[in-house]
């Protein structure tokens, strides 16, 4: 007999199988139980009578509890009106744990509840969708980056600097030394990349920022591409090609996911494979003739980003910021010297930035100088500054947050579902 999972079920109509689950739901009707199991693959209703059961282990699933684990055997049928489609008529039930009291019962419960159940919570249907959609963004992102011909390179998660400014680091103790959480790989990714031209790291990244908005954690993932002998116009493009082949993905493989999460296709569908393109001047024009206050040289907030990204049905590439309001290591303008060659990528729908990144300094004097004046510590900093007296060329890349990237695809209102166990200022546990 084979053991088979509710995703594969259809494979096996009209066979005896051996289903491993746990109770998702269960009815009765005299001497007939109807169990709903799970499997994490699907959920699939099977069909129990007293007579092939027997009176005693009858009356013992009359009593099971959600989330009971059990073996269950017997005949796959068609079955149009269950929720897999197909159903099984039970032969035998071994039940392996009879739980009792599941805290997380079929009606509503508040967020800060289920977030503190969050290890039980990633067993129901919302969260479970989700976090496939996630693991579906992850694949397109290798897929993609693999046919561009680029390489993964793991970066380290403690490093000597700061990366985004020293303000937010996670300071740790490291065998008599300071160390910090990684910020973003970037820095690695640099110097991987004056090794193998076209490379990236996927991983988690930790920001200590004191922020209660629905866009932030302080643990979150991030894929960060960089390229050798590259500039802003062909990161974009990259960065571009990137999110359009990771809406794609999901969109074809997604459909039931997206259908649970009552997401509206409509949005997704109609991006095409070009993005809008606007300067940070354009955008700041914008915004003020939608009532925004910005001045010119400061950076886009989160409301600034709601409102621009809201009057357009596709991501939207902002280019060329205020140098003062990005970090040391980008490349200034030739052209205006107030600006850098940056760009920040804002998802439609009020969704706001799920990209970060531009070209690069590849000057070495410049470089120390924006090293200084940024008060950083040149020493931890020597390293990097390597790569501009070996062979620098003029290179770029950028980071794209994936739980931004799965809030956006997924319609929802807070990152903090896009990943099994968030961490922010409130959570900790589990």
């Amino acid at each position: 007999m084979d053991t088979v999972c509710i995703a594969q079920i259809a494979a096996y109509e009209g066979r005896e199988v051996e289903l491993r689950g746990w109770l998702y739901n269960k009815r009765s009707s005299g001497k007939l139980h109807f169990l709903q199991i799970r499997d994490g693959t699907g959920i699939m209703q099977c069909v129990a009578f007293r007579d092939d059961l027997g009176p005693e282990l009858f009356d013992q699933c009359d009593h099971l509890g959600q989330e009971s684990s059990m073996v269950l055997r017997g005949l796959v049928r068609r079955e149009p009106r269950a929720p897999a489609g197909f159903e099984m008529s039970v032969r035998e039930v071994q039940i392996i744990q009879a739980a009792e009291g599941y805290p997380i019962s079929p009606k509503e419960h508040g967020v800060s509840f289920l977030m503190d159940q969050r290890h039980l919570w990633l067993r129901s249907t919302r969260p479970h969708a989700v976090l496939k959609v996630r693991g579906e963004v992850l694949k397109a992102c290798r897929d993609y980056m693999e046919r561009g011909g680029f390489m993964l390179v793991d970066a380290p998660i403690f490093t000597p600097a700061a990366c985004e400014g020293t303000s937010t680091l996670f300071e740790t103790d490291y065998f008599e030394q300071k160390a910090y959480l990684t910020q973003s790989g970037q820095l690695y990714m640099e110097a991987a990349a004056m090794a193998f031209g076209k490379v990236y790291c996927l991983g988690p990244t930790f920001r200590a920022e004191k922020s209660k908005t629905r866009r932030h954690l302080t643990e979150f993932w991030m894929i960060e591409p960089e390229m050798a002998f590259c500039d802003l116009a062909e990161d974009m493009q990259v960065a571009e090609g990137l999110v359009y082949h990771v809406v794609q993905w999901v969109l074809e493989r997604c459909q039931q996911e997206l259908l649970v999460l009552e997401r509206d296709l409509k949005p997704l569908e109609k991006i095409t494979a070009t993005f809008p393109r606007i300067s940070y001047d354009q955008a700041v024009a914008q915004l003020k003739a939608q009532g925004s206050d910005i001045q010119w040289g400061e950076d886009l907030g989160g409301d600034d980003e709601t409102l621009l990204s809201s009057g357009y049905d596709a991501p939207v590439l902002v280019h060329r910021y205020p140098a003062q309001v990005k970090a040391f290591y980008m490349k200034g303008d030739p052209e205006d010297p107030r600006l850098a060659l940056c760009v920040d990528m804002l998802a439609p729908e009020g969704y706001g930035e799920i990209i970060g990144g531009g070209q690069r300094e590849d000057s070495l004097e410049t470089l120390e100088r924006k090293i200084d004046a940024h008060g950083l510590p040149k020493d931890a900093f020597a390293w990097y500054l390597d790569l501009r007296r070996y062979g620098s060329v003029p290179h770029a890349g950028f980071g794209m947050g994936i739980e931004r990237v799965v809030t956006w695809l997924c319609g929802l209102h807070h990152v903090r579902e896009t990943i099994a166990f968030p961490r922010t200022m409130q959570n900790l546990y589990p």
